[in-house]
């Protein structure tokens, strides 16, 4: 079975989006510098970007972040070059259309229940979630995810969507595996040890 890997793109200042965020303003406003590493001339940062996409069977998100990777600036119906890893989008509200018709699986049965069938159709691969913040931290707080990457992007926003918020849980300590800086994105990869979750 494969590992569970959250996945994201987060300011100095640890939110994931600017204020603002819609389907006109996907990274709010002021985020979209959050993902300039994403097309940045660096390898450190090329090579970031496939570690994302290298050996995923599957991808959970939420609501939001189907909303923009659906909506009229979302992916193309031809951004896939290899097979299209199966989508599941956590929500207890699944729209009525669906512009790319045909990839997405819309789970209401919450974040337990659509990790399970994201292991299932994954296989020997691993499952991402990829957001949003919300859903991240549904993940990380309750003990789900194995990996958590983090791609640091040399900007403060001051408000927005954050990737943490404060809690009365246990802290979630975490095991450094890798750290690369370019001038776009500092990218850290952390084990998630299960047996210290609280």
């Amino acid at each position: 079975m494969g590992r569970v890997l959250l996945d994201i793109t987060m300011s100095l200042d640890g939110f994931v989006t600017g204020p603002g965020a819609d389907l006109t303003h996907g990274l709010g406003i002021g985020g979209d510098p959050l993902h300039d590493w994403i097309a940045g001339e660096q390898a450190a940062d090329r090579e970031a970007f496939e570690r994302t996409s290298a050996n995923i069977g599957a991808v959970l998100m939420g609501r939001r972040t189907f909303d923009l990777i659906d909506g009229p600036q979302g992916w193309s119906a031809d951004g896939f070059s290899g097979e299209r890893p199966a989508i599941y989008v956590v929500t207890s509200n699944p729209p009525s259309r669906v512009r790319l018709d045909g990839w997405f699986e819309f789970v209401p049965d919450g974040i337990e229940a659509a990790l399970k069938l994201a292991r299932t159709a994954a296989g020997q691969r691993d499952v991402m979630i990829m957001g949003g913040g919300h859903l991240c931290r549904q993940y990380l707080y309750a003990g789900l995810v194995d990996e958590l990457r983090v791609h640091v992007a040399p900007i403060v926003l001051g408000d927005g969507t954050p990737l943490f918020e404060r809690t009365t849980l246990t802290p979630i300590r975490l095991v450094p595996r890798d750290t690369t800086s370019t001038p776009n994105a500092t990218h850290l990869t952390y084990d998630v040890p299960h047996q210290e979750q609280g």
